[in-house]
């Protein structure tokens, strides 16, 4: 759904940047209220209203993830999507690396030399653009923060995302009214299309956050990461072959350096998640007069593997207050 929005909102490209984005709070508060009444389920909204730390971390998340989705925006429909793409592509070695210094997670070598590539290839595409990539840096920086506050909150993810609509509807309300009334506004001057499309834009947005808020919760930032590769691989490839991006060499050499560190993350990934089969000690049996041995699954593998998630994931649980990520 990330990525196939990208598509989305160059059709509502007679209205700016803001006014999108204001029109998808609005609506994506009523979406959200949708799925609350056929799920039945308010007691939870109704009690994290009432917890102030909940409502200012959700003020952040709402805050960060506005900004996100402005940029996001403003990128597509500027014809920039390739830096849309660089900032996701991005974002999962941030992710890693707030996980180390905020959830106290412990990366391996091969992590780290991702994380080098990774900031090698953003000064490489600094000369590239001929300037930082301020909304790449932009997308990439302000979804990771979005992640982080996520997993801070103990609390369901479609509650989470009704409180962070709420937060924000009176001022894009306010803001939607401010260009009704000066006539700048686009809602029902362009067309019946456009009316509709305007709408949808809090579905198209309101579904993936609701998905993504579940799984920060449930699983660490490392694996949300890896799972986002999906999202700038569609994007590059849209702004390539669809928008017809100018792609010059030395963006290539830019964005082959990132996959490559994406590359040795996710190897190094797999290759310590993927449940290995235990090796058994062969020894002599010990001397009748003494103790039996402590037996241990010998070498790295998966023990060292669950044994690392384990502790990492009590130093989650610890920062979050929040259960154990499986």
């Amino acid at each position: 759904m990330w990525g196939i929005s990208t598509l989305y909102w160059p059709l509502l490209d007679a209205a700016g940047p803001v006014e999108i984005l204001a029109h998808r709070m609005v609506w994506a508060l009523l979406a959200v209220a949708v799925i609350l009444a056929a799920r039945g389920q308010w007691g939870g909204l109704v009690a994290a209203l009432r917890d102030p730390r909940k409502i200012l971390i959700l003020a952040g998340a709402a805050l960060v993830i506005s900004v996100n989705w402005g940029v996001f925006i403003y990128t597509v429909n500027s014809g920039q999507t390739s830096q849309a793409a660089l900032g996701y592509f991005i974002n999962p070695l941030v992710s890693i690396v707030f996980g180390v210094i905020i959830f106290s997670e412990r990366l391996r070598r091969a992590q780290w030399v991702a994380v080098a590539l990774g900031v090698l290839a953003v000064a490489v595409l600094t000369y590239a653009y001929g300037a930082v990539p301020w909304m790449s840096l932009s997308v990439a920086f302000s979804f990771a923060t979005y992640g982080v506050l996520k997993k801070l909150v103990r609390l369901d993810g479609l509650d989470s995302l009704a409180i962070e609509t709420l937060l924000m509807f009176l001022p894009a309300l306010g803001y939607l009214l401010y260009l009704g009334h000066a006539g700048t506004g686009t809602f029902t001057s362009v067309s019946t299309t456009h009316t509709l499309l305007l709408i949808g834009a809090g579905t198209v947005t309101a579904l993936p956050l609701l998905c993504f808020g579940m799984a920060a919760r449930r699983i660490p930032l490392s694996t949300i990461g890896l799972l986002q590769f999906m999202v700038p691989i569609m994007q590059f490839l849209f702004a390539w072959l669809v928008f017809d991006e100018e792609l010059p060499l030395s963006r290539w050499l830019g964005f082959g350096i990132v996959w490559a560190a994406l590359v040795v993350f996710a190897v190094d990934m797999l290759r310590n998640t993927t449940p290995r089969p235990a090796r058994t000690a062969v020894a002599e049996p010990p001397p009748d007069d003494s103790p039996a041995a402590d037996l241990r699954p010998a070498g790295g593998g998966a023990a060292d593997g669950g044994a690392e998630r384990g502790r990492i994931g009590a130093a989650t649980q610890e920062a979050a207050g929040g259960p154990v990520p499986p």
